[in-house]
């Protein structure tokens, strides 16, 4: 099953209401309940998502819901790629970081980035399709990182462009130019374009949005870990491992500490942030080798680690085994 995060679907409610229809009756029927939309890091069917917004669109009758939708959402709506992307050295670099751990908003979506001339092309591909083609969460997907990009180079259009494989439609109550400016229809491709020298730019991060995030994130914290703060130390730190920023400073800013207090609170339970890094980190290693489809490479980088020798030599320190052997020695049936 492919699955992508609720907070992808941002202000669908909303949107939906506004045009006359039932949000409620449009998510049941497509076999999905509304309560998935309230927590925007749960998961939803990628398959199901699809097929929801083009009957949406249909009854709806909005043959640009997917742009529709997506211009009213920040980068929120693709969560933390997006905003620890925005984080990164320069777009291009972004645009890899987005590429690696796409994974972790949508699995079965990929980018590829390509160079036409003096201009970048940044492509979706998806895994799966629908009867439709998937027309509006290309839509969708396109408007979003066309929304990234431009956000990241603080440019807009006509230097970024939309572009979109399905024939030319247009909204009979909505004006996508306002927006998205000239919207390339008829295209080769899902996707954006803009000039190539952008990937050199330094990626313009949205402080306040980083700030709304880690609001959220800590309420959500609280409500799944009430009184637990090595609980919730160690779900920031599975969170932020593959970032490559989950020092005490950026775990300690997402609970509202400063790194002394958080050890020092740490330190009167019996632990230390240290030593809750390690733990999580064996533990989410543990789990990810016994899938048989994860290589150690790819594990250590998700974990945090630049060089896959130093997470063998830690990880052998840990249980006396490498990660090959340690994977080798479980009974298929084992659970963690």
């Amino acid at each position: 099953m492919f699955l992508l995060r609720s907070g992808a679907i941002d202000g669908f409610g909303n949107l939906v209401s506004e045009l006359g229809q039932n949000p409620v009756t449009l998510m049941r029927d497509a076999g999905m309940v509304v309560a998935q939309l309230r927590q925007p890091n749960s998961y939803l069917s990628y398959e199901k998502t699809a097929d929801l917004l083009d009957e949406t669109a249909r009854q709806c009758r909005e043959p640009l819901f997917g742009l529709r939708l997506a211009s009213r959402q920040n980068l929120l709506a693709i969560g933390e790629v997006a905003l620890s992307g925005s984080r990164q050295p320069t777009v291009g670099d972004a645009l890899g970081f987005a590429r690696q751990y796409l994974y972790l908003h949508a699995s079965g979506l990929h980018l590829e980035l390509s160079q036409r001339g003096e201009r970048a092309e940044v492509r979706l591909n998806f895994d799966f399709s629908n009867a439709s083609g998937l027309l509006h969460l290309s839509q969708l997907s396109a408007a979003q990182l066309f929304n990234a990009v431009k956000i990241m180079t603080g440019a807009d259009s006509p230097q970024i462009r939309l572009h979109l494989q399905q024939v030319t439609v247009k909204s009979p109550g909505w004006q996508a130019g306002n927006v998205y400016g000239k919207v390339r229809f008829d295209s080769a491709f899902d996707g954006v374009s803009f000039p190539f020298e952008f990937l050199k730019r330094s990626p313009l991060a949205n402080e306040e949005l980083m700030r709304e995030h880690l609001v959220h994130r800590m309420q959500l914290l609280k409500t799944q870990y009430p009184d637990n703060l090595k609980a919730q130390v160690c779900h920031l730190i599975g969170s932020l491992l593959h970032t490559g920023e989950c020092g005490i400073e950026a775990v300690s800013s997402s609970l509202g500490l400063q790194p002394r207090v958080l050890q020092k609170r740490l330190q009167a339970e019996g632990s230390s942030f240290s030593q809750l890094l390690q733990e999580t980190r064996l533990e989410i290693a543990k789990q990810n080798l016994l899938r048989d489809k994860t290589s150690i490479t790819d594990l250590a980088l998700n974990l945090g680690y630049a060089d896959v020798s130093v997470f063998s030599r830690h990880f052998k320190l840990w249980t006396g085994l490498s990660p090959r052997n340690w994977r080798a020695a479980q009974p298929p049936s084992v659970e963690i």
